[in-house]
């Protein structure tokens, strides 16, 4: 027995500290930016165990990193290398932050396929034309060679070729291909492949800035498709003007929600929808949005090494207009892989709490601020704690 406890115990200890050095490890960013002349290129990290040392640009050793940069060299007690941290000398940023609701409407770039199914013939036997050949989360883009851009001119095509197979040119994981499919005939004039399809996207979210280039961001991460969960390709979009009516408080297992109604008029748009990436919607504001943000003074930005474990607020109109309401940043996580999760948030403020149980639906790029400064946006709640949720940084929606 104490043989074995002998050889057992070693590779015990070993296991552990290199568990403890990937976790020191992974805690640590890859890359920091810092505003040039606040001094903090010399930053600490306070991470336990760890040393810094700070080496400017210029050395020959660093003849591979580009002016404007620094390294911050990381070392266990000192003497064990951990990792080495650039940072990049950037310019102050300010932005006006947001907190207005938004209804977003996009069109996705070709036709998603959702799903496949069964369809009943008009010789009365069911039938699975498209089994085993579409995927759902492909996007057709042609019938037959012929450009498509709507579900509209997807089934006239299948109406017209009266039967006849057909070639459905797909895009799948951003490559082409071309599928055949027999139509069913399911009426006197009517022919169907037995896919279900969607070629847009709309819901309400909320503003997070909007910058000095008249550029905008929202929801601090994409909008997805409900049924395949794939970042929806964007073919194009716009914000309009919504009216909130109600909110759903949210409970314990139950995420509430903002209701309204989004007005698609002309008139109403506030902006074009450019990207529909991981870390949120972004695109140009019109002079109704802009003429909305400009009643609030531009802040700086804060970048993530400067956010901080205690209060913050939060802003956002549950009641149709932008309010301040306290929170408190719960932990922060300088290396996520998920840039969407990068700080654990909890609301605070009594009115909010009340009036909507904490984070909801339709609060998503709700501006998070801390110490004057803009430093990130909501995008998750907790299913089993309403009161609390996950943010960005603001630096990861700037970034992009």
């Amino acid at each position: 027995m104490r043989k074995k406890l002998g050889l057992v115990l070693p590779v015990m200890v070993c296991v552990m500290a290199a568990a403890g050095f990937a976790l020191i490890e992974g805690s640590i960013p890859d890359e920091l930016n810092v505003v040039k002349g606040s001094g903090q290129e010399k930053l600490a990290l306070n991470l336990p165990m760890v040393e810094q040392k700070t080496v400017e640009v210029g050395g020959r050793e660093e003849s591979n990193i580009p002016e404007g940069r620094v390294k911050i060299s990381c070392s266990l007690l000192g003497v064990l290398p951990i990792k080495d941290i650039h940072v990049n000398i950037v310019e102050e940023q300010r932005v006006i932050p947001g907190g207005e609701p938004i209804g977003i409407y996009m069109k996705t770039q070709g036709i998603l396929v959702v799903g496949a199914g069964t369809v009943g013939g008009l010789d009365g036997l069911d039938y699975e034309p498209a089994l085993h050949v579409v995927q759902s989360g492909d996007y057709i883009t042609a019938v037959n060679g012929r450009p498509i851009k709507s579900k509209e001119e997807l089934m006239q095509q299948v109406n017209e070729s009266g039967g006849r197979e057909v070639v459905l040119g797909v895009r799948r994981n951003g490559k082409s291909e071309n599928l055949k499919l027999s139509p069913v005939r399911t009426g006197q004039e009517e022919y169907k492949l037995g896919i279900w399809v969607r070629d847009d996207a709309q819901g309400i979210g909320t503003l997070t800035y909007v910058d000095q280039n008249n550029q905008f961001g929202a929801l601090g991460h994409g909008i997805s498709d409900v049924d395949t969960g794939g970042l929806l390709s964007l073919a194009g979009g716009a914000l309009y003007h919504t009216d909130i009516l109600s909110v759903v408080r949210g409970e314990r297992g139950a995420p509430g929600e903002l209701s309204g109604v989004i007005r698609y008029r002309e008139e109403e748009r506030l902006g074009d929808i450019r990207e529909n990436t991981e870390k949120g919607i972004f695109g140009t504001a019109n002079e109704k949005l802009r003429a909305m943000a400009s009643s609030a003074p531009p802040v700086k930005i804060a970048y993530k090494q400067e956010v901080e474990e205690g209060p913050a607020e939060i802003l956002c109109a549950v009641d149709g207009q932008v309010r301040e309401y306290g929170a408190r940043i719960e932990k922060v996580f300088l290396n996520s892989q998920d840039a969407n999760k990068s700080m654990v948030i909890r609301v605070t403020d009594p009115a909010l709490l009340e009036k909507t149980g904490g984070i909801v639906q339709g609060m998503s790029g709700s501006p998070i601020l801390q110490n004057g400064k803009l430093i990130g946006a909501v995008t998750h709640v907790f299913i089993q704690d309403a009161s609390s949720g996950y943010g960005i940084f603001i630096e990861n929606m700037l970034g992009q």
